[in-house]
């Protein structure tokens, strides 16, 4: 028979070994989990520096693109500019364009004044009606001053070019035999006298 010392003995080394087991379990579980934790941290860290890069590259060629279409729109905006330009020479060329005139009435005569800068006196060419007057002159593109230089380019143009007419008319006919006209610095100033009719009295009989 077993006596009770012996078995309070064999408890105790159970005990220990029990004891020493549950402090290896826990010495390993607690360097499983430092590893683990440092192997996470270390994928982290790669991680995060690998969305980093990824993210600058991203960047990167967004600028880039955003870059090369600001250009694009540049250059095609100068093209559209030098189309829409071209475009408005043309359109001037074909169509008879209206020269800038003051005009002023007195009493009894009309005063008109005309703007052909550029154009030579003998280039001016003005008629007058019973009530009405027209003044035409013609204006050379600036650029053909420059037929002799390949390398000249029109960039932009509002100088009056091409076939230009002023007509006038007048509520009142007009004295055509003492309308007078006078060049002086690119102007025309032109009297336009008003006919008078004078009355005549009508006898009854």
């Amino acid at each position: 028979m077993v006596d009770s010392e012996t078995i309070e003995t064999k408890i105790s080394d159970k005990k220990e070994e029990s004891e020493e087991k549950i402090d290896e379990t826990k010495a390993e579980s607690e360097e499983k989990v430092d590893e683990t934790f440092d192997d996470s941290q270390e994928n982290c860290e790669e991680t995060f520096d690998d969305t980093i890069e990824k993210g600058k590259n991203i960047a990167d060629n967004v600028i880039n693109e955003l870059n090369r279409t600001i250009d694009e729109l540049r250059e095609n905006f100068r093209n559209m500019q030098k189309n829409a330009d071209q475009k408005y020479n043309d359109y001037k060329k074909a169509t008879v364009q209206s020269l800038d005139a003051d005009l002023i009435e007195t009493e009894d005569v009309y005063y008109l004044k005309v703007a052909v800068p550029g154009i030579a006196k003998e280039d001016i060419c003005i008629e007058a009606g019973d009530n009405d007057i027209t003044i035409e002159a013609t204006f050379k593109p600036y650029i053909e001053e420059f037929e002799e230089d390949e390398s000249a380019e029109l960039i932009a143009s509002s100088l009056k070019s091409g076939r230009c007419v002023k007509t006038v008319r007048f509520s009142n006919s007009l004295d055509l035999e003492n309308i007078t006209a006078k060049f002086n610095n690119g102007t025309v100033a032109i009297s336009i006298p008003k006919l008078i009719i004078p009355k005549h009295k009508v006898n009854v009989e």
